[in-house]
């Protein structure tokens, strides 16, 4: 006698095989549509993408542009009060104080030449910002440009294990753990 079971191991009827075949058919239809749909998302994202693109471009182009003409008015109308600074300052000493014009003159000179020293070393030390120090190492890192050469093999246990006694060393001189600017905890595990 046979039970339930043995139903079961015997297989399936010949009516379900073209309901399974159907099923999957169906199933690959959606997944070709899925496919196709993501495909036209991701068209589409790009395309957005390429628009706002050139379109933050424009916008930086005309602002760039708008910012040369405002700074080259600011400089001129800067040098011309400065000017008229020191002329009134001239005045001031020659006529107030009674100091001679020559005497003057080289008193505002070298205050014009101390701030141009000053102006000149604190633009020196910010345009070393512009040469990208720190993402010219992350690149060396990697192995790309020309501080590639200069960086140690990052194959080796020595550079890992200086770099993790650095690190320690600093967090037990501090009591804090070292932190580089975006918060990322750099203390050895």
């Amino acid at each position: 006698m046979a039970d339930a079971g043995d139903a079961r191991d015997a297989g399936p009827a010949d009516g379900d095989a073209p309901r399974r075949t159907q099923g999957i058919d169906d199933a690959v239809r959606e997944l070709g549509a899925a496919g196709r749909a993501t495909l036209q998302a991701g068209r589409d994202a790009g395309k957005a993408f390429r628009i706002l693109l050139a379109a933050d471009i424009s916008l930086a182009r005309s602002a760039f542009g708008r910012t040369l003409a405002l700074t080259g008015v600011a400089i001129a109308f800067g040098a011309s009060a400065w000017l008229l600074l020191m002329a009134a300052l001239i005045v001031g000493l020659s006529r107030g104080l009674g100091v001679p014009w020559a005497l003057s003159l080289l008193l505002t000179a070298l205050l014009s030449a101390a701030v141009t020293t000053a102006a000149a070393w604190m633009a020196t030390r910010y345009f070393e910002h512009t040469r990208l120090k720190a993402t010219r190492r992350q690149l060396a890192r990697l192995g790309i440009g020309e501080l590639a050469d200069f960086m140690p093999d990052p194959s080796s246990s020595e550079a890992a294990s200086t770099a993790a006694q650095a690190a320690a060393a600093a967090t037990e001189a501090g009591g804090e753990p070292v932190k580089k600017g975006l918060g990322i905890d750099v203390t050895p595990p």
